[in-house]
């Protein structure tokens, strides 16, 4: 990819109402994924025409843009990130921000589908940490819950990724009557590789063919349950995003913790995410949103983008208001998290 090189704006770290710094940019590079997780998407989804998502070359541009701005962590998302058509190029453009030292990581979640094709270009592009999405170890389940997925291309793909020296943290949606049984076997599996798991409880997020109140499973239900058998002691480990982390005595392992519902993490929010067209959501769970590819579009000069950026961010909400319960079936918000990006 040709790196395009705008003149630079003058610019401010970026502070938002509550005196929160933001310096945690997630970006969806696509909205499209080779998996329909039931939890996630529409069986039958329609995606953005081409012409409206951003070329790699203006995501790259975005993505300076705010590391001028602060941003010291960045985590490309989609969708899944590795079906877009030459991310490698962007990857390893955005590396220079790495060896520049002003971006201290540069991330990626992923379902793993094809980690075998690109865990070591991704190590060399300067990606250090990625996640993967793996929500059970039983192969039939996983395919329904995924409707798409292959469970031993994933398991190849971290083989893949941990020969590249990837660190790699699972992450799992908590499913009730679907997956809560084996979380003490995600435990031992991810574990048992030196990996992290983290827990998430499902979000409200776009409509579905599913019930979200029959998928609902509290962490705080999981977290008591695990005490039976596992000693859990609550450790101060922050990777910059919202997981609160416990270490497991009997594996020395750690387990995040991701409860949008029953404990927000609001208070310390330090994130915004883009999705693939340049739109800006200053919060995960709200509508408020800014366009940024229009004023991406409209100069070579970064000010209109940083003026509205710096607009978007003075409007970033307290927190939101995720509610799952029998008079809250519909969804709190209606885009898809394949279109925000995880």
């Amino acid at each position: 990819m040709n790196q395009i090189v705008p003149l630079v704006a003058e610019t401010k770290p970026m502070i938002d109402p509550f005196g929160r710094s933001i310096t945690y940019l997630r970006v969806s590079v696509t909205d499209r994924c080779d998996f329909r997780c039931v939890y996630c998407m529409a069986e039958d989804m329609t995606f953005l025409p081409k012409k409206d998502v951003l070329s790699l070359e203006e995501l790259d541009r975005l993505c300076s843009a705010f590391i001028a701005k602060g941003v010291r962590r960045l985590r490309l998302t989609g969708g899944e990130p590795l079906v877009r058509r030459n991310i490698l190029s962007l990857i390893r453009s955005l590396g220079r921000h790495i060896e520049s030292g002003q971006l201290d990581e540069l991330t990626l979640t992923t379902n793993g589908s094809q980690l075998s094709r690109f865990a070591s270009e991704l190590a060399d592009a300067g990606v250090r940490r990625i996640n993967v999405s793996i929500d059970t170890l039983d192969p039939a389940r996983f395919r329904a819950i995924t409707r798409w997925g292959d469970l031993d291309k994933v398991m190849a793909g971290l083989d893949a990724a941990q020969a590249a020296g990837l660190k790699v943290k699972i992450n799992a949606v908590a499913l009730k009557d679907v997956n809560e049984h084996e979380i003490d076997d995600l435990i031992r599996f991810a574990h048992g590789r030196g990996m992290d798991l983290t827990l998430i409880e499902t979000m409200p997020l776009g409509e579905i063919e599913a019930d979200r109140t029959e998928q609902y499973l509290p962490l705080s239900t999981v977290r008591a349950r695990l005490e039976q058998n596992w000693t859990l002691n609550e450790i101060p480990y922050k990777t910059g995003g919202p997981a609160r982390y416990l270490e497991i005595a009997e594996t020395g392992g750690r387990l995040g913790l991701i409860t949008p519902l029953t404990h927000n993490f609001c208070e310390s929010c330090n994130r915004v995410r883009v999705t693939c067209t340049g739109t800006l959501f200053m919060c995960l769970g709200q509508e408020d949103a800014t366009d940024l590819r229009a004023p991406l579009r409209a100069s070579e000069n970064d000010t209109l983008l940083s003026a509205a950026i710096d607009e978007a961010i003075g409007r970033k909400p307290k927190g939101h208001d995720f509610i799952i319960d029998r008079e809250h079936r519909r969804p709190a918000v209606g885009r898809h998290m394949s279109m925000t990006g995880g």
